[in-house]
């Protein structure tokens, strides 16, 4: 098990399966040459049936499907980790998967009930390598900082001055918008909309995996971070474009730590340009009305097969273009292990979703954190809100019958999507978990003429 609990509970978390294993086996977890983690989490949502005046209208193909349906996620990683030098570490992450979404990933934007659902994704389960990249770290001095043995992580002693770069392959998210107050995802809020920020394009493949560089420069209570990455070669499919010079995704993050009270914090501003063979919103409505034979049904490139051949599509006007977004970050500790958090970033809104959700501006806030208050430190509970919007250019593509990655019902009365999440986590075992989670979505698709739509979801998660 990871046995990433505070300080003060690990009295209660010894012995942990790792700390058992050290002392016989000699494996020093303050400063490991070595280590090996895992992780399995199984998931299933059932979506209620709901009210929908039109499904999928004059052949557009990306609705959420009003009828009761199940999805399901299953995976299984390992995290193998190794100190080659001085400052050097490599990272190998293999990991199997196994997914049925709902609608076939379609009809919902800022909203996917499932972090753990990927694009191209199948019920037969696939193994791949997630990540595979090389950390190096320079230190500059200052103050001692304890890095805990962990996934992605091994255990050692960093100063708070420092430099850490990253090439390889990995998630943006590994680096940048770090996980609220710690707790990994997997233990976490299981829409979408909680992982990061709902409007943050940032590239990946269609399992949310890139190749690239990252600097993170520490300096006691502050951090930047410089970040370039590989888009795909085509919106939202698994093959990248390796033209990192001409094709990329750039992002620059501020951090600052700070206690409030006695208690931590920390907020984030975050900004992304992406320079991506990606379509305009007002570009596909002007080839259209210019000329209705570059219409979706009749597209000779890559699109995502509507027949709607009254409608614009993207595929007529991918080109060289740029994305931008601006995004801040909070969160406060209020109670020991339990805190709040917020989130917000607003998008350009021009261009198609390239690799992430179908959301130009998006805003969160909910509360999260450990059990610890109740004498349950290894519980995980939370609550949170997610609202979403899309900007006019998008919304009067839709309306028209327009689709995108994800959206598209062949019309739109344009809302807010918006989205609550509650969850319980039960820890049993130490090194497993045991989730009851309720989604309520409203608006789905930004399509006030449909839903809302009420998700429950049960989840096992288990860490060696």
């Amino acid at each position: 098990e990871s046995g990433a609990t505070d300080e003060a509970d690990d009295s209660e978390a010894q012995p942990s399966l790792m700390r058992l294993i050290s002392r016989h086996t000699h494996h020093d977890l303050e400063n490991e040459r070595w280590n090996v983690y895992g992780q399995f989490t199984y998931i299933s949502s059932w979506k209620q049936a709901f009210s929908a005046p039109y499904t999928n209208l004059n052949g557009s193909t990306n609705s959420l499907l009003p009828d009761a349906e199940r999805s399901f996620t299953g995976s299984l990683t390992f995290y193998l980790a190794a100190r080659i030098w001085k400052g050097g570490e490599v990272y190998l992450v293999p990991e199997l998967i196994s997914e049925r979404p709902l609608s076939g990933l379609k009809g919902l934007g800022a909203s996917i009930q499932n972090f753990e659902l990927q694009k191209g994704g199948a019920e037969t389960p696939t193994f791949y390598r997630s990540r595979a990249y090389l950390r190096q770290t320079f230190e500059f001095g200052g103050e001692p900082v304890k890095q805990e043995s962990g996934q992605q992580q091994l255990g050692k002693t960093d100063t708070s001055r420092r430099l850490v770069l990253t090439a390889g392959n990995f998630s943006i998210l590994d680096v940048f918008d770090k996980p609220m107050f710690d707790i990994d995802p997997r233990q976490g809020l299981l829409n979408i909309a909680f992982m990061t920020y709902a409007a943050y394009d940032f590239g990946a493949d269609a399992r949310g995996y890139a190749w690239g560089l990252t600097g993170e420069l520490y300096w006691d209570n502050w951090a930047v971070r410089y970040g370039r990455i590989t888009p795909p070669k085509q919106p939202n499919q698994l093959n990248i474009e390796w033209r990192l010079f001409k094709y990329f995704g750039d992002q620059i993050e501020l951090e600052h730590d700070h206690k409030l009270h006695g208690h931590d914090g920390k907020v984030r501003l975050l900004m992304y340009r992406n320079h991506e063979n990606i379509g305009k919103f007002s570009d596909a409505i002007a080839a259209f009305e210019a000329d209705p034979s570059k219409n979706a049904a009749a597209c000779t490139d890559f699109n995502y097969g509507s027949e709607n051949a009254g409608a614009p599509d993207l595929c007529w006007v991918r080109r060289p273009n740029v994305k931008m977004g601006i995004g801040a970050y909070a969160e406060q500790e209020v109670a020991k292990d339990f805190g709040v958090f917020a989130r917000g970033m607003f998008a350009d809104g021009k261009t198609e979703v390239d690799a992430y959700s179908s959301t130009d501006r998006s805003l969160s806030a909910g509360a999260l954190g450990h059990g610890t208050l109740w004498k349950r430190p290894l519980d995980v509970t939370g609550i949170a809100y997610d609202w979403a919007w899309i900007s006019s250019p998008h919304a009067q593509y839709m309306a028209m019958g327009g689709i995108d990655g994800f959206l598209g019902d062949g019309a739109l009365r344009q809302g807010s999507e918006r989205a609550f999440d509650m969850f319980y986590s039960v820890n049993f075992l130490k090194a497993l978990w045991l989730t009851g989670d309720y989604q309520h979505i409203t608006n789905p698709g930004f399509n006030r003429d449909r839903g809302p739509v009420d998700v429950l979801a049960v989840r096992v998660h288990g860490e060696f």
